[in-house]
């Protein structure tokens, strides 16, 4: 059965839709079969993987609306080398639509029930809000993979998260915890991100990741590419933080 992981944080800018494709791409490049489902209507995620979200027959949209299954939706990253549920504009469309679906908070996971066997990991890249998508998200996966930026702002965001992660688990699904917290944009030379940072492993204990992601151009400038970071520039200090990442979530997920 495949690891299924949201990568979310209600707070924009913090490289979540990074971490999930170079995330997706690191696994893959450790031997793994990896699944990203992009959430966002913005479709970073999928321009990100080099997959033309102008171009798309069929996409997530269409899959939570019933129009299609999965495997009529998703396609080959032909960069990451991992498949795709890609996103465009149609997707903020079903923030309405789904209101009046039956079991509107579990579409998702209902789709991804025939295709567990296909992947060891499958990562979902939230919108950066409490939206009927990231609920669908959260209904459906086993843990959350917060990123986050170790500023003041950051912490007041996460409570807020950690809180909303409680109430789904309490009323939704039951499996749903935070499987860790992955610092990125990290600048060692900031004292109040080390101060952050030391306050994150203090309070969070082992659920703080290992890897740290630092502030890195390069991965900055690969999704201008459509190619993520780990593919774009394997030598940068940023893409070897992600591959550190990966070889760590794939440890900690054999104790799920």
């Amino acid at each position: 059965m495949a690891k299924i992981f949201c990568v979310a944080n209600q707070k924009g800018g913090v490289g979540k839709t990074t971490t999930c494709v170079n995330l997706a791409a690191a696994l893959h490049q450790a031997g793994q079969r990896v699944l990203l489902i992009d959430l966002d209507p913005q479709g970073n995620a999928t321009m990100g993987s080099g997959v033309d979200k102008r171009d798309l027959k069929s996409s997530v949209y269409h899959l939570l609306v019933g129009m299609v299954d999965l495997a009529g939706v998703r396609v080959a990253s032909p960069t990451g080398g991992y498949d795709v549920l890609p996103a465009n504009r149609d997707l903020a469309g079903a923030e309405v639509e789904l209101v009046n679906l039956d079991q509107r908070e579990k579409r998702l996971r209902n789709a991804l029930a025939a295709f567990d066997d296909d992947y060891d990991f499958i990562l979902i890249d939230c919108p950066p809000s409490l939206s009927m998508l990231t609920l669908n998200g959260l209904c459906c996966a086993t843990g959350v993979i917060i990123p986050m930026q170790c500023e003041y702002y950051a912490l007041e965001g996460l409570s807020d998260l950690v809180n909303t992660i409680k109430k789904v688990h309490a009323n939704l699904n039951r499996d749903l915890k935070i499987i860790g917290l992955l610092r990125v944009m990290f600048d060692p030379r900031v004292t109040l991100q080390q101060q952050v940072s030391n306050q994150l492993e203090g309070h969070f204990g082992d659920k703080v990741f290992r890897a740290i992601v630092p502030r890195n151009v390069r991965l900055a400038e690969a999704p201008s590419h459509g190619m993520p970071g780990v593919v774009f520039d394997k030598a940068a200090k940023g893409a070897q933080a992600y591959m550190a990442f990966a070889h760590e979530m794939i440890e900690r997920a054999k104790t799920f």
